[in-house]
């Protein structure tokens, strides 16, 4: 295993240590007698067979325990305070609404003016060139009037 140049090694060996398994002690089984007992019931069947056996009660639930009333004025207070912060929050989404209303309201006036003022600006500082319109000259007009050129 070991090479021969190599000296030898002593080897230990541990062994585990058993764990005992635990010491179950089982309770003796003791058969309890039912407190009274039941009756047993026949039954013919149709090809005349008869079965016995012991009847079994129906399994009753227990009585529900009755709840108990709610106030009338309980109910309405509830009902009234629940209305009321319904009519708190629309009157504050109202508010919020027609504030938004009336700033989108100022934004397009204020857009509208702009535009408006620009266009004013380009037609009176716009180039002086005579595109497609019409200009008339006072005194030329008189001039070629009177003298009849057309």
């Amino acid at each position: 295993m070991y090479p021969d140049h190599t000296p030898q090694r002593a080897v230990e060996v541990h062994h585990p240590t058993p764990i005992p398994p635990p010491v179950v002690h089982s309770a003796p089984v003791v058969p309890v007698q039912p407190g009274t007992v039941p009756t047993v019931a026949s039954v013919v069947l149709p090809d005349g067979r008869v079965v016995t056996g012991y009847a079994i009660d129906a399994v009753r639930p227990e009585p529900v325990t009755a709840k108990p009333a709610v106030s009338r004025t309980a109910v309405n207070v509830a009902l009234g305070g629940v209305g009321f912060l319904a009519v708190c929050g629309g009157l504050l989404l109202l508010t919020s609404f027609i504030a938004a209303l009336t700033a989108f309201i100022g934004q397009l006036i204020i857009l509208a003016a702009v535009v408006f003022g620009g266009w004013i600006t380009v037609q009176v500082l716009g180039p002086s060139g005579h595109k497609g319109g019409t200009t008339v000259n006072i005194r030329r007009a008189v001039f070629k009037r009177n003298h009849f050129h057309g």
